[in-house]
């Protein structure tokens, strides 16, 4: 296998140790795992796109409630309180 050299911040290093699943995972691993999360290989359906437009359209309009108001409706006052 071909292998590069790549500079690294101090800082930088550090945030990918944070990453790691296991202490022994190499950094090959770690950005190859990182890669692959990077890309949705699940795009959105052309509906999942319409509803995410129209839940868009809702809440530039004002069509939208907290979930403070919710749950005081539902009559959840302890999660109310719990929220502050």
């Amino acid at each position: 296998m071909a292998m590069t050299t790549v500079q690294l911040r101090k800082e930088t290093k550090e945030k990918l140790n944070a990453l790691k699943i296991h202490p022994r995972e190499t950094y090959d691993e770690l950005i190859d795992r990182l890669a692959d999360a990077a890309y949705d290989h699940e795009p959105l359906s052309p509906g999942e796109i319409e509803d995410i437009r129209e839940s868009e359209g809702d809440i530039e309009s004002g069509r939208v409630r907290n979930l403070r108001d919710i749950l005081k409706d539902l009559g959840d006052d302890q999660l109310i309180r719990s929220l502050r």
